[in-house]
């Protein structure tokens, strides 16, 4: 582990007409300095709220996740906190966010270190007094629904206009399909609440020169921002999109997870860390897929053939303007794979410009995603047992119409054995979930 400290210098509160600003300073000593600015659009949103210190304290809290972006670049021993205080839990707390969070990030740059020994944080600042703070003004009829531009927050968007709230789209450095899928469901731009997250250029030379680089845990950062908008706008129900399948390891016995900060467990260290910490009134923050699979979410999203040409979820393609599906990558054949099933053939190809099973080139990635590689691919994608159910399925249809089989799923009816689809696995339902009542009888009902 790197000697070299790093530094939560300060972060500040700002704002002008147009615009609420977080700025955030940091430090890794005597290498370089860091400075980020969240950038919330006002629109003709009520916020409130802006003096407290349930938001002074929520922007700290913030700064916190938004540090890992930085540290990782030498993952510095001692981590120095000039700006605020974390008592010996929150420390925990947060130590075991960097250690989980960075899971990925270790094993690909082979950082051996247990969670004690990861990172120790020192507080120099004070402790935000909260006792005195407003109190949150809820809503009962208020939902954010955080969107990424992929098929899982576009089902949450659909389900919950049945419900009769307010729906407030929520979206982070918003790509341009993210927009189009917002208006696809029937919002305009004036309805959408957008954070425009500015990273520090000084981070990419330091890559640039050597130092560490890799996946950090965006979901965390979703996480506090989306709390914290929705305290300033007086927003009862946080509604995410993370399903059930995000649960499941990279790799086996080493509990490493890509998806780490989407997973129940992350969920409730969250839920059970703003109800001591942060004290933002009584904000619900959960995962509305949570009881299901990326499976079911498939089939859910074939019913909404309106997101079909809009939708998009690929890394690589998200790089591009606009963003399309590379078609080379582990998260396009997942998506590809678990949609199969549900879409037909011609449509799929319409969709991402080629029959994805019919390229030879990806064939490890397909026994990687089917589970008979060494780990599962560092992407967001389902469990193993699903994307072997979903091709076998696939292949059941092909063999009952008559048809050739494309290269990869002939490599697996050849060197696999077939999944028993008797088993509805569309019909699963898992119940450790922190869905409102109301809520998980809208999902129980759609499927």
């Amino acid at each position: 582990m790197d000697k070299t400290k790093f530094i939560y210098e300060s972060y500040e509160i700002s704002e002008d007409d147009e615009k609420i600003y977080f700025h955030y300073n940091f430090e890794i000593e005597n290498i370089s300095k860091f400075s980020t600015i969240h950038e919330i659009l006002k629109k003709d949103f009520k916020w409130k709220h802006l003096k407290s210190n349930v938001l002074r304290n929520l922007v700290f809290n913030i700064g916190m996740v938004e540090a890992i972006s930085y540290y990782k670049a030498t993952c510095a021993k001692e981590f120095v906190i000039k700006c605020g205080f974390l008592d010996e839990a929150q420390s925990k707390w947060f130590r075991k966010l960097f250690y989980y969070g960075l899971g990925e990030f270790r094993y690909v740059n082979k950082i051996d270190t247990s969670e004690e020994d990861f990172v120790e944080f020192k507080s120099e600042g004070e402790k935000i007094d909260l006792e005195e703070s407003e109190t949150l003004d809820t809503s009962e009829n208020k939902v954010l629904v955080p969107v990424g531009g992929g098929k899982d927050s576009n089902v949450t968007m659909e389900l919950m206009k049945k419900t009769g709230n307010e729906i407030f789209p929520f979206l982070i450095n918003g790509k341009d399909n993210s927009y189009e899928c917002v208006e696809v469901a029937g919002f305009d731009k004036s309805q959408i609440v957008e954070v425009n997250r500015i990273l520090d250029k000084n981070i990419i030379e330091l890559n640039n020169k050597g130092y560490l680089n890799g996946h950090t845990p965006f979901s965390a950062m979703v996480a506090f921002l989306s709390y914290t908008v929705s305290y300033m706008l007086g927003i009862k129900y946080i509604a995410l999109s993370n399903e059930n399948s995000a649960n499941e390891a990279n790799v086996e016995g080493l509990n490493i997870n890509h998806q780490y900060s989407k997973s129940l467990e992350f969920e409730n260290d969250f839920r059970e860390y703003y109800e001591k910490y942060l004290k933002a009134g009584n904000t619900n923050y959960f995962s509305f897929l949570r009881p299901i699979s990326e499976l079911q979410i498939g089939y859910l999203f074939s019913k909404y053939p309106k997101y079909h040409k809009v939708f998009k979820s690929c890394n690589l393609g998200s790089k591009q303007k606009p963003w399309v599906w590379c078609g080379e990558c582990p998260k396009c054949l997942f998506v590809y794979t678990i949609l199969s099933p549900f879409i037909d053939r011609e449509k799929m190809v319409e969709i991402f410009g080629s029959d994805l099973f019919q390229k030879e080139n990806l064939k490890d990635t397909f026994v990687e995603l089917c589970g008979f590689g060494e780990i599962k691919p560092f992407e967001c994608v389902g469990t193993y047992s699903e994307v072997r159910w979903a091709v076998s399925k696939v292949i059941e249809n092909y063999l009952k119409e008559g048809k050739e089989l494309p290269v990869l799923l002939d490599f697996y009816y050849k060197n696999y054995k077939l999944e028993d689809t008797t088993y509805d696995k569309l019909k699963t339902y898992n119940s450790e979930n922190n869905l409102p009542a109301e809520f998980e009888k809208l999902l129980k009902e759609s499927l």
